[in-house]
């Protein structure tokens, strides 16, 4: 069992408990802390908090939690394409297909067991047992370049800078139709649908603020290519976007998938530059990788 003891000091209204908390101490979620409750394993100001409890300044909160023993990922010797490396970071350019991290059911063939094994272990811990060194993630069928740390000072440097969006952030992406101006902003709200939980969609009741600028860089006789440089970054953001605005990303099953086109492994985008201050020399670095095979072929296939 472990204790947390917290003063409230950083709200102007009060707040129910368990959001609080969820933002306090991120990783817990929502409904282990709402579990916590109703267990009887809050308490405010020496009290049991009830399930719709709120806290307010200066309230005293007692969090008593059991923390699961987790299992230890392995390393294993997985190719990567490293794009550049240092005793902070990794770079590296992610292969279509491959997840991220580990989750339920699916423990092996991840990026973050290819790390462990090129790393040797020498991987932030921010993430905890199962996200070490993972500061942000791509898709599944999603490639391009993704940055790793390799200690707690570089995630916690590059996790403000994410959370400040002055990160440099563009992809290729391919879209269904012509884009007829060479540039289009797209301002709209991203949140979890109401009915299909694994979708995100623009919606104004519960989205976050999210803006992409998509490029125009070569339009074909029935696909646009461009460049979607993030503004912000929401889960799913280039996909839901380019759905809203009635241009799907090629290939994508979730947003906008089209029959006519060939059943493809994922849908066509790729993270194709990052750029970052670096968190120990504080200089700005910009890393880049070339338009993917896949969509050359497509593109000389089916446009």
């Amino acid at each position: 069992m472990k204790k947390i003891e917290m003063t409230v000091t950083d709200i102007d209204s009060p707040r129910r408990v368990d959001v609080y908390l969820s933002e306090k101490i991120p990783k817990y979620s929502r409904s282990f802390l709402r579990k916590t409750i109703d267990d009887g394993g809050v308490f405010i100001n020496g009290k049991q908090a009830k399930p719709s409890a709120k806290v307010a300044m200066n309230d005293e909160i007692m969090l008593m939690v059991d923390e699961p023993v987790e299992d230890r990922l392995s390393g294993q010797n997985i190719a990567l394409d490293i794009v550049y490396e240092d005793e902070d970071i990794i770079i590296i350019n992610k292969a279509q297909g491959m997840v991220v991290h580990p989750a339920a059911g699916n423990r092996e063939n991840t990026l973050v067991n290819a790390l462990l094994y090129h790393c040797k272990g020498s991987l932030s811990g921010i993430g905890g047992v199962k996200r070490p060194g993972i500061v942000h993630r791509l898709d599944k069928d999603t490639t391009g370049i993704l940055i790793a740390a390799k200690n707690d000072f570089t995630h916690q440097k590059l996790a403000q800078q994410f959370k400040a969006h002055s990160i440099v952030r563009n992809y290729y992406a391919l879209l269904h139709g012509i884009i007829e101006e060479e540039q289009v902003l797209v301002k709209a709200p991203i949140g979890r649908d109401g009915v299909h939980r694994k979708k995100m969609t623009v919606t104004e009741k519960n989205g976050k603020q999210a803006q992409t600028l998509f490029t125009v860089l070569e339009r074909y006789s029935r696909h646009t290519l461009v460049e979607a440089a993030l503004k912000t970054g929401r889960t799913h953001q280039i996909r839901v976007h380019g759905a809203y605005i009635s241009h799907p990303v090629v290939g994508d099953k979730t947003y906008g998938y089209q029959k006519k086109d060939p059943l493809l492994a994922g849908q066509l985008l790729h993270a194709y530059k990052l750029g970052i201050v670096h968190p120990r020399t504080e200089q700005y670095m910009e890393f880049t990788t070339q338009l993917p095979l896949r969509f050359e072929e497509f593109i000389k296939e089916n446009s």
